[in-house]
């Protein structure tokens, strides 16, 4: 979650140069990733019994996690109306990060 805010923070310091607006779009985009793999982690991790246990907080907090990116993407582009191309660019410069990570974890 650390690399998502770092990855956050560095895509909204290349869209600067585009402007402030895109910034913010790109650091927001980023940022609603860090926050939905969070609250995975809080779902997953927050008492394990069983194996049947463990596997419905990992389901549900997949699905917990999906609902914050899609509702935070929708809010990004249709409440803050904030610029779509740098927004989808930091969430998916973030979701790499997850998705590398446990290419190299281990």
């Amino acid at each position: 979650m650390l690399l998502q805010l770092a990855v956050a923070m560095l895509a909204g310091l290349a869209f600067l140069v585009l402007g402030r607006r895109e910034a913010m779009s790109a650091a927001a985009g980023a940022v609603i990733v860090a926050l939905g793999t969070a609250l995975l982690s809080a779902r997953f991790f927050s008492g394990l019994s069983g194996a049947g246990m463990a596997l419905s907080r990992l389901l549900t907090g997949m699905i917990l996690k999906w609902i914050v990116i899609v509702g935070g993407l929708i809010m990004i582009l249709f409440q803050f109306k904030l610029p779509p191309l740098a927004a989808i660019t930091g969430l998916v410069a973030a979701y790499a990060v997850y998705l590398l990570a446990f290419r190299f974890k281990g």
